[in-house]
């Protein structure tokens, strides 16, 4: 199989070569700049160099659809955080929506089945996992692009699979608010003091178990536009503190951050139901994993 991965050079898409690269599959990566040093932290310095790479913006139509040619499937990675869409809503609705609108178009023109794509549990308010009714600029273009999606299977039979996936940590995550279980173990592997930056529980997925269902989303054929919670284990910036003094006793990792701007308890659905193949990685694991990485290097 030959895959397009918009954002490709980022922790995510890292995660994601690594996953596909062992199972042979071809990998084209479209992203602003030629960057392989994450993926070849992640994946390997010869699953980075094999990568094909086609540099562009994701807002421009025309660059996409080069992008996908003679692709069998998408993954669709690219796109801004909350701080980014909250300092400039034009700008964040550009890449994180029109550039979605842009990848379904490709795969429409060049006749590819399957869109897989990156949502966000941001579609929730803060105060609720209940219904999907964000209150920030980012989590309301996630929540268009999945309605984008069902619009895209109605219209024209194209499926995809979206994954809104709560925090995702492990080795290589180095932004963003969420980052901070990552960042903490980085800090505690080099013996630096961290404050998390967020208080309050969220879901934690590790990220070789999300990284695993994209892969899962590629192969099964499930026709229809479908949108999946990645939970993880809920855990507080406390429990990460606890993991990380039985690995490193002396560590100086604090709490001291502000409420986490999304909802504290959101139920994962029917994920497994649909993609059984979907692994789950404790909290204690995945934190012994990150903190080993950033230790030496091991994976």
């Amino acid at each position: 199989m030959k895959v397009l991965i918009t954002g490709g050079a980022g922790f995510l898409g890292a995660w994601i070569c690594r996953r596909l690269s062992c199972r042979g599959d071809a990998i084209r990566i479209f992203d602003r700049a030629e960057n392989r040093a994450t993926i070849a932290a992640i994946a390997g310095s010869e699953a980075a160099a094999a990568c094909e790479w086609v540099t562009g913006d994701i807002v421009d139509g025309e660059a996409v659809a080069a992008a996908a040619r003679g692709c069998d499937a998408i993954i669709h990675l690219a796109g801004v955080l909350t701080l980014a869409c909250k300092e400039n809503p034009v700008r964040g609705a550009e890449i994180n929506l029109i550039g979605t609108l842009n990848v379904f178009e490709a795969a429409l023109r060049h006749g590819i089945g399957k869109v897989v794509y990156t949502s966000s549990a941001g579609a929730y308010r803060p105060q609720s996992g209940e219904l999907p009714v964000p209150t920030s600029h980012y989590g309301a273009f996630k929540l268009a692009c999945e309605g984008s999606a069902r619009a895209y299977f109605a219209d024209h039979g194209l499926s995809s699979i979206g994954f809104r996936p709560y925090v995702v940590y492990g080795p290589g995550r180095d932004s963003g608010l969420s980052a901070g279980p990552s960042l903490a173990c980085r800090a505690a592997a080099r013996s630096e003091p961290y404050v998390f930056p967020y208080e309050g529980r969220a879901g934690l997925v590790y990220a070789g178990d999300v990284a695993a269902a994209y892969d899962s989303a590629l192969r099964h054929q499930v026709a229809g536009a479908h949108v999946f919670n990645m939970i993880g284990e809920q855990a507080a910036p406390e429990d990460v503190i606890a993991e990380l003094l039985k690995l490193a006793p002396d560590c100086d990792i604090r709490r001291g951050g502000a409420p986490m701007p999304s909802a504290p308890e959101i139920a994962e659905g029917p994920l497994r139901e649909v993609l059984a193949d979907v692994p789950f990685t404790s909290l204690r694991e995945g934190i012994a994993r990150t903190f080993a990485f950033c230790r030496d290097g091991s994976l």
